[in-house]
């Protein structure tokens, strides 16, 4: 291999003919001083390139802080010298006239080297990603990342172990082999955990709810305590705690009402029949003043909307501009109570519900005698 660069040198001074009949690895004395040179050479330039790349994003990080430069800044941290050693030796090992045997060794040697410290950045970013959830005081989701993390580090380190291997001449069909069967085996025995474990994993990433966020799941309504790697527990209206399964709660449809912006509200009045006609097309109007005068409430509609059975049905619809459930009931309750003084005032009546009998003339001629009056005859019989 040759260098361009090499070219620019300064030549080195001929030595004695007594030395240069010396030969150390079948290489003479010139090229291996020119080899560590370059071994030299290259230890101090990687050194140098780490410190100031890690100084410079530190900087950054320092003046705009930001999780890629945190997550940069520690893995090229865990930059070990001994590897930095072993790629130059590799590159200062270009210049010697070596056997086919010394170089397969010197190759897999810095093939290993270099194996290994991609390894021990990835882990070292893996890591960093998860302490960002137990230091960033995301507990809800500190099991969940844990968990993916801890998988991500053992599959790092058991493709990078497989590569060595390969690296050294083992041949590993065999073993690759053996875990693809034990793999299926495990799976097939443990499929109900992994199912509830992936599924973890999915609302970590995928973020349905968090911790906090107050859902519904089928009749279940309530506040997400935990989610855990297996279970997520749900603290119920009435104060028990609901435990559902990763798997299952995935399958179901979840109603998240913390991520509700406006909250849609719509009732029904019922008025009493026989109120007059000027009073009932007054309604949609008092309904509109009262509801327009509050704050954070937009009036929608207000509509005569059926004849009931007992009662003449209007529909009222808003929109109460937040989340928060307590705010609403307190609006809901001020509309409620300022409609009931209204329609005091205007001498509208409410309805209830009632039922009208009517009775034939022969029943009320009857009633009318006191219930004196002969029973009919029974039928004869045959």
């Amino acid at each position: 291999m040759t260098f361009p660069f090499l070219a620019r040198l300064p030549e080195l001074p001929e030595l004695p003919d007594h030395l240069r009949q010396l030969s150390i690895l079948h290489t003479r004395p010139e090229d291996l001083a020119l080899a560590v040179m370059v071994t030299i050479l290259a230890t101090v330039l990687m050194y140098s390139a780490r410190a100031y790349v890690v100084r410079r994003v530190e900087r950054l990080d320092k003046r705009r802080p930001s999780r890629i430069d945190h997550l940069a800044t520690t893995m090229l941290s865990r930059t070990y010298v001994v590897f930095i050693v072993a790629f130059a030796l590799y590159f200062g090992s270009t210049f010697l006239e070596l056997t086919r045997r010394q170089e397969l060794f010197v190759n897999r040697i810095g093939l290993a080297a270099l194996l290994l410290q991609l390894a021990i950045w990835g882990d070292t970013g893996l890591r960093a990603w998860r302490d960002q959830y137990r230091f960033g005081g995301d507990g809800g989701r500190l099991a969940s990342s844990s968990v993916l993390c801890f998988i991500s580090r053992l599959a790092l380190w058991v493709i990078v172990t497989l590569m060595l291997l390969d690296n050294f001449g083992i041949n590993i069909t065999t073993l690759v082999a053996s875990l693809g069967v034990g793999g299926v085996a495990v799976a097939l025995a443990t499929q109900n955990i992994l199912g509830d474990l992936f599924a973890s994993l999915s609302i970590m990433l995928d973020k349905p709810f968090e911790v906090g966020d107050f859902i519904i799941v089928g009749e279940v309504l309530g506040a997400v305590e935990h989610i855990g790697l297996k279970t997520t527990r749900v603290r119920g209206l009435g104060g028990e705690q609901v435990v559902f399964s990763n798997g299952d709660l995935l399958k179901s449809r979840i109603h998240n009402h913390k991520r509700m912006q406006t909250r849609r509200v719509a009732f029904i009045l019922r008025i009493a029949y026989g109120t007059p006609e000027e009073q009932l097309c007054r309604i949609p109007r008092l309904i509109r003043e009262i509801i327009t005068a509050k704050p954070n409430v937009d009036f929608e509609r207000a509509h005569f909307m059926t004849w009931g059975e007992w009662s003449l049905d209007f529909e009222v619809v808003y929109h109460f501009r937040s989340p928060d459930y307590i705010l609403h009931m307190d609006a809901q309750q001020d509309i409620f109570l300022e409609i009931y003084r209204r329609f005091e005032q205007e001498g509208l009546q409410f309805a209830h519900p009632m039922s009208i009998v009517r009775l034939a003339e022969q029943d009320r001629a009857t009633l009318g005698q006191g219930g004196r009056g002969a029973r009919p005859a029974a039928p004869p019989l045959h």
